[in-house]
């Protein structure tokens, strides 16, 4: 399971390209969402993680919790087999099972994608496409498909689905070429959260026994 947690959180650059058109619709939506969203400082949402593929009749579920202050680079998942913690410079992923912290250096280029960006993900290398509303109980979703640009990722396609009311990303949908689809779904937002900045740091004296492996 941690390997697929990674590979929703860390791993959606790797995308491959699909043929869609950037539309006006699309764009003011997501100009939205960004604006809104990047006014806050930390964020703080529970979530369910599902990777499912149907041919090889797999479906795994694992709920989470993930805070991030975004506009620093800076986030934290927790999740049942590992946490993921980051300041913005160096990155821990604590593997609960095995006892051990890897410490690995963050990503900082504007490709880059990491839990800091889960709400912003569409915002570089992507063209985009307005499909339409979804109406779910009271709620209304604005539904946008992504493509990546470039033709040498393994993912083809990203699909959003925007709370239209709270102007808020409510799920993430991410197709890949070996019939994987990996679903982030949002269980409760909750914005401008108070925390201190310890919450974005690994303190080993909070976890005795556990091996540190500095990978850096």
């Amino acid at each position: 399971m941690k390997k697929i947690v990674l590979s929703l959180l860390i791993i959606t650059a790797g995308l491959y390209t699909a043929q869609a058109q950037t539309d006006a619709k699309a764009k003011a939506i997501l100009a939205e969402v960004s604006k809104k969203y990047r006014s806050y400082d930390i964020v703080k949402t529970d979530f369910t993680f599902t990777l499912e593929n149907q041919q090889a009749k797999v479906k795994e579920t694992q709920q989470g919790t993930l805070i991030v202050k975004a506009n620093a680079n800076k986030y934290k998942v927790l999740m049942t087999n590992q946490d993921l913690i980051s300041d913005g410079k160096s990155q821990w992923t604590y593997l609960k099972n095995d006892k051990e912290v890897q410490v690995t250096n963050v990503d900082n280029s504007g490709d880059a994608i990491n839990p800091a960006k889960i709400f912003t993900v569409y915002e570089r290398g992507f063209k985009y496409q307005y499909t339409g509303e979804r109406k779910a109980g009271t709620k209304v979703y604005q539904m946008i498909d992504l493509a990546p640009t470039d033709a040498k990722k393994p993912f083809y396609k990203i699909r959003l689905s925007i709370d239209k009311a709270a102007k808020q990303i409510a799920n993430v949908l991410i197709f890949d070429k070996n019939g994987n689809k990996y679903t982030y779904d949002v269980k409760t937002f909750a914005s401008n959260v108070k925390l201190p900045e310890s919450t974005f740091a690994f303190d080993s004296k909070k976890y005795p026994g556990v091996e540190v492996v500095d990978l850096r």
